[in-house]
C-alpha cells in the first residue's frame, strides 16, 4: 500500500489528471496532497507590478488585463463544472479529486512551516512528487522514504527552469524533452530517474507543445513512480553544464511568436483580414440579435474535425493550440452535447446557450493522441467517425493519396476501446471510406454491414452511428440511404454544411467543417449557428 505525498502550488489541470492516473495504477494506494496557497500582500504586490512594468514596458497592462479575463473566464467555467459532472474528463475535477476516500489534502499558507513538516511526517510518505510545486526546502523534501521525484518539462540539464517549451523554439531545437528527476538543494539538477523527448512538429507552437507535455509529463512521472516504488529505477547523474532559463519578457514572446507565424503558409492581405474581421462581429452580434427575436427553434451546431496537429496546415487539419482554444470558447459561450442525445432528443428545450456538438471523421491518431485529451480536459463529449479498415494499418485515405507527403498514423482497435472507455462515442465511416453513391449496391451493402460488425465484435458497441464518408450531398442518395436505415444504423451524418433547427431527422444531420483557417471569431460564429 503505497503512501505519496503531493507538494505542489497549483492545481492545475495536469497535476490533477496526472495524480488520478497514478491512482488508477497503483491500487490500494494513499495520498496526501499538500498545497501551497497564494499568499496577497499589498505591499509585494504593487513591487511585483512595477518592476514587471518596468521590464516588459508598456505590453504589461494590456497583458494584466487579458489574465483577469482569462482568470474569470476560468472560474466560471469551475462552478459550471460543479453542475454537470457527467462529462468525459469530470474525474479529474478538484472537486472529484478531493472526493476520492484514499486521498487528503492539507492547504497551508506555508509549506515548510513546523505544522505542515509535522503532518507530512506523520502521513510516513514512501515518496515524494513535486507537481508544480514552490522551491522545496530539504527539510521537507527529504521526509518520504525514497525521497522525492521531480517533474520538469524540459531537458536537463540543458533546459532547467520554465518556462516549458518557449526556450526550446526560441533557440530552434527540433525536439523538447521532459524529466523526471530526485529533487535535490540545487533546482533541477538532482539524479535522472526518467527523461523523454516530443519531436518539434512543423507548425508547432508554444503552448501546442506544452499541452503535449503535460500528457507526456502524466505518462513519464507514472513511470518513474512505478520504477521508484518497484526498486527497478536507475537514477542517473546529470551531465555537467547545462543552463537554467528563466520567464521571458512579453517583448520576447511576442518576437517568437512572429517567428513562428513566419512559417505559415500564406494568408490573406491585412485590408481582406480587417474586412472580413468587420464582417464576422457584425454577423455574431446582430445575428445572435436575430435568433433570440425571431426563432423559436434552438439551434443544434455539429462541427466537424479530421485531424488534430501542428504537422500539417490544410483544409482538413486544425492546430493543437488553436483546437484547445475552440474547446475553451465552446465550453464558455454554448452548451456541448452529445450526437446520441440530438438522435435521441434528449436536448433543453429553451436552452441558454447554442446547443453544439463535436464530431471527428476517419481515424487518424491524433485523434487519440491529441485530440481526446484536450477534449477530456473542457469536458467536451465528442463522436468518433471510423474507417474500420484503416485502423491499426499504415494505408492512407483516399482524400490524402498524392496530398500529404507523409504517412499519417491511424488509430488502434486499443486506442478506440480507451476512448469509449472515456465516455466518447465510437460510429461508423465505412470500412474503406467509400463514396456511397456511386459504389455498386452489393459493395455498399457489405460496407456498411462489414463496419458495423466489426465496431460491435472490436468494442462491444450495441447502436451505431453513421456518418458517410466524403459527405457531400452527392456522395449519399435516397436509395442509398435506405440501406443504412436497413443495415440497422441509428443515424446518418453529413458532411456539406448547414446548422440543424427544428425537429431532427436522425438520418439527415447536419455537419459543417473546421480546419486552420478558422479565426476565432470565425468559429463563434460557426457554434453560435450563424455563418
Amino acid at each position: 500500500m503505497p503512501r505519496i505525498v503531493i507538494f505542489s502550488g497549483d492545481l492545475a489541470y495536469a497535476v490533477r489528471k496526472g495524480i488520478v492516473e497514478l491512482d488508477r495504477r497503483l491500487p490500494d494506494s494513499e495520498w496526501l496532497i499538500v498545497k501551497q496557497l497564494a499568499t496577497r500582500n499589498p505591499a509585494r504586490l504593487v513591487r511585483n507590478q512595477w518592476r514587471n512594468f518596468v521590464r516588459n514596458g508598456w505590453r504589461w497592462p494590456f497583458y494584466q488585463a487579458s489574465e483577469v479575463i482569462r482568470v474569470l473566464a476560468y472560474r466560471a467555467r469551475q462552478r459550471d463544472d460543479e453542475i454537470d459532472a457527467a462529462r468525459p474528463g469530470s474525474a479529474y475535477t478538484l472537486k472529484r479529486l478531493l472526493a476520492r476516500r484514499n486521498v487528503q489534502y492539507l492547504p497551508t499558507r506555508d509549506i515548510h512551516n513546523e505544522e505542515t513538516l509535522e503532518r507530512v511526517r506523520r502521513f510516513a510518505p514512501d515518496l515524494g512528487l513535486a507537481l508544480a510545486a514552490p522551491i522545496l526546502k530539504q527539510a521537507l523534501f527529504a521526509l518520504p522514504r525514497l525521497g522525492t521525484l521531480n517533474l520538469h518539462k524540459g531537458r536537463v540539464p540543458d533546459y532547467r527552469g520554465m518556462p516549458p517549451a518557449f526556450w526550446e523554439l526560441w533557440n530552434d531545437e527540433a525536439e523538447v524533452g521532459c524529466t523526471v528527476h530526485r529533487v535535490t538543494a540545487a533546482l533541477d539538477k538532482g539524479d535522472v530517474v526518467a527523461q523523454a523527448n516530443v519531436s518539434r512538429q512543423r507548425y508547432s507552437t508554444v503552448r501546442g507543445l506544452q499541452l503535449t507535455l503535460d500528457e507526456l509529463g502524466i505518462e513519464l512521472t507514472c513511470t518513474g513512480v512505478a520504477a521508484v516504488l518497484s526498486g527497478m529505477a536507475e537514477p542517473r547523474p546529470q551531465p555537467l553544464g547545462g543552463r537554467t532559463y528563466t520567464k521571458p519578457t512579453l517583448g520576447q514572446i511576442a518576437q517568437l511568436r512572429r517567428r513562428l507565424a513566419e512559417r505559415l503558409p500564406a494568408r490573406q492581405s491585412i485590408v481582406r483580414r480587417i474586412a472580413k474581421t468587420a464582417y464576422l462581429m457584425a454577423c455574431l452580434y446582430f445575428g445572435r440579435l436575430w435568433l433570440a427575436m425571431f426563432s423559436d427553434k434552438p439551434t443544434i451546431t455539429v462541427v466537424l474535425y479530421h485531424r488534430v496537429t501542428d504537422e500539417l496546415r490544410d483544409s482538413l487539419t486544425t492546430g493543437i493550440e488553436q483546437f484547445e482554444r475552440q474547446m475553451a470558447l465552446l465550453r464558455r459561450h454554448c452548451h456541448p452535447v452529445s450526437i446520441e442525445d440530438i438522435i435521441a432528443g434528449r436536448l433543453p428545450r429553451h436552452p441558454a446557450r447554442p446547443l453544439v456538438c463535436v464530431t471527428f471523421d476517419d481515424g487518424y491518431k491524433d485523434n487519440f493522441a491529441t485530440a481526446a485529451p484536450l477534449l477530456l480536459r473542457h469536458q467536451i463529449s465528442a463522436a468518433f467517425f471510423v474507417s474500420t479498415g484503416f485502423i491499426g494499418t499504415a494505408r492512407q485515405f483516399p482524400h490524402d493519396e498524392g496530398k500529404v507527403a507523409s504517412q499519417l498514423a491511424k488509430m488502434t482497435w486499443d486506442d478506440l476501446r480507451q476512448m469509449k472507455s472515456d465516455g466518447f462515442t465510437i460510429g461508423s465511416h465505412t470500412v474503406s471510406h467509400i463514396n456511397c453513391a456511386k459504389e455498386p449496391t452489393e459493395i455498399v451493402q457489405r460496407e456498411l454491414r462489414d463496419s458495423m460488425e466489426q465496431l460491435r465484435t472490436e468494442l462491444d458497441l450495441r447502436d451505431v452511428i453513421l456518418a458517410y464518408p466524403f459527405g457531400g450531398r452527392e456522395h449519399m442518395t435516397p436509395e442509398r440511404l435506405e440501406l443504412v436505415k436497413q443495415a440497422g444504423y441509428l443515424g446518418c451524418l453529413s458532411a456539406y454544411g448547414g446548422f440543424n433547427r427544428g425537429p431532427i431527422d436522425r438520418y439527415n444531420i447536419l455537419r459543417g467543417g473546421v480546419n486552420w483557417g478558422y479565426s476565432d471569431l470565425a468559429f463563434r460564429c460557426r457554434i453560435a449557428g450563424i455563418v
